[in-house]
């Protein structure tokens, strides 16, 4: 069959480029996920170098570098591997805006998700009533914060700036809520943060009495409503009397499966020290990267000295083979150098039967410190980590000065 190319040219060009994506816009984009609450914003930051691309999560201060980004047509993924999460998403043909989903895998292998999107160019966080003359008066640092579901008590700390910009984070007993970053406008204070593991949304509003009223919504499945009051002297129970623990046990006969599924020994050089810092941690929970991170600068600062840090992860699934491959991108991602033991999965309840020292357990991280006599000298709950501010640098005086003991007492 003869065909005259001349009538089928046009029309051929026209499909053609009407299928040619194009790239999404460099530079800093509002994004926000569709939450129970409403919308819950964060900062990204897309970067190309070559035929690279890379993403950045942007909390307040905190900007989380995303390597492994990749655009095939006019679909976006950005993987955050460290929690098992991913965000693919719908570029549209200008390139400026991302349409999709965020989903992240939790306890047992199930799937949490939430609808995403984000529109290129600076936008703030959250909408604000336009300027209507002088800044109202500035919120107190520091509240005492109840939350409806819980009682434990927790602190706000507020950086409240002239333009209403709010930086905050919330300190609980057993670790912190990270980078919040929001606005408070006309009497309603909002912020969120997005870190690829927690997707955290609060709103309350000013009451008379000087109080806080509102809601907290994490992920599509916690909402609870919360008040807070200003409380220049709040403060939480000492981690270190957290939980009850056996002095007399001896660390040196525990054993676990290390990632490669070989049994380790305590005994082993590798494990013992002249002192040694053992962390229970999960590679799903932002508090233990805060905290291994720290205690890999621990481990650089005192191994010569004879320190051993020892990472115990209790992980989500059970499954073995996924399991250590999270704990192996846990690792990477802080280009840690210590050794790592995989336990099992995280159930707070059968820790206590696995590591027999503990009486109970209540939080990833947990911090165990081991002296030279193979005995335990000390067990601090939870972790303060940077957006925290002063309880951060006070907690790390704190792990150095015990550190420090351990390592005198094995010298003399």
């Amino acid at each position: 069959m003869n065909i005259d190319h001349r009538f089928t040219l046009v029309p051929l060009l026209l499909i053609c480029a009407s299928t040619i994506a194009t790239p999404p816009k460099t530079g800093s984009w509002r994004a926000w996920l569709d939450s129970p609450g409403g919308e819950l914003p964060f900062g990204l930051a897309l970067k190309q170098q070559g035929d690279r691309w890379s993403a950045e999560v942007v909390n307040g201060r905190e900007r989380i570098r995303l390597p492994n980004v990749t655009i095939a047509g006019n679909e976006l993924r950005i993987d955050i591997d460290h929690y098992d999460a991913v965000i693919d998403a719908k570029i549209t043909p200008d390139g400026k805006h991302l349409d999709g989903q965020w989903r992240k895998t939790t306890r047992d292998g199930k799937i949490s998700k939430l609808p995403f999107h984000a529109r290129a160019g600076k936008a703030p966080r959250f909408p604000v009533a336009p300027n209507r003359g002088k800044p109202g008066k500035k919120l107190a640092s520091r509240w005492s914060v109840n939350f409806e579901k819980s009682d434990d008590p927790a602190i706000m700390l507020l950086e409240h700036r002239i333009d209403g910009r709010v930086d905050a984070t919330i300190m609980t007993t057993t670790g912190d809520y990270r980078f919040l970053e929001g606005v408070y406008d006309q009497g309603r204070l909002r912020f969120s943060v997005f870190d690829g593991a927690h997707a955290f949304l609060f709103d309350a509003t000013m009451q008379s009495d000087g109080g806080l009223a509102g809601h907290f919504w994490s992920r599509d499945v916690w909402h609870e409503t919360f008040t807070a009051d200003p409380d220049p002297t709040a403060k939480l129970d000492d981690g270190f009397h957290a939980v009850e623990f056996d002095a007399t046990f001896d660390i040196s006969t525990l054993e676990f499966p290390g990632l490669d599924g070989r049994t380790r020994k305590f005994v082993e050089p590798s494990l013992s020290g002249s002192a040694r810092v053992i962390e229970i941690f999960g590679s799903w929970c932002p508090n233990c990267h805060d905290a291994s991170a720290y205690l890999q600068s621990i481990h650089e600062k005192y191994h010569a000295d004879g320190l051993r840090v020892i990472g115990i992860a209790f992980e989500l699934t059970g499954d073995f083979k996924r399991d250590a491959r999270q704990v192996s991108r846990f690792i990477d991602r802080h280009n840690i150098t210590y050794p790592m033991l995989l336990a099992g999965k995280a159930d707070k309840g059968a820790i206590p039967g696995m590591l027999q020292f503990l009486k109970d357990f209540r939080a990833y991280p947990t911090t165990v410190f081991v002296g030279p006599d193979n005995r335990i000298k000390a067990v601090h709950t939870g972790f303060a980590g940077p957006a925290t501010g002063q309880a951060h640098d006070t907690l790390r005086t704190e792990y150095e000065r015990i550190i420090t003991e351990m390592l005198n007492e094995a010298a003399d």
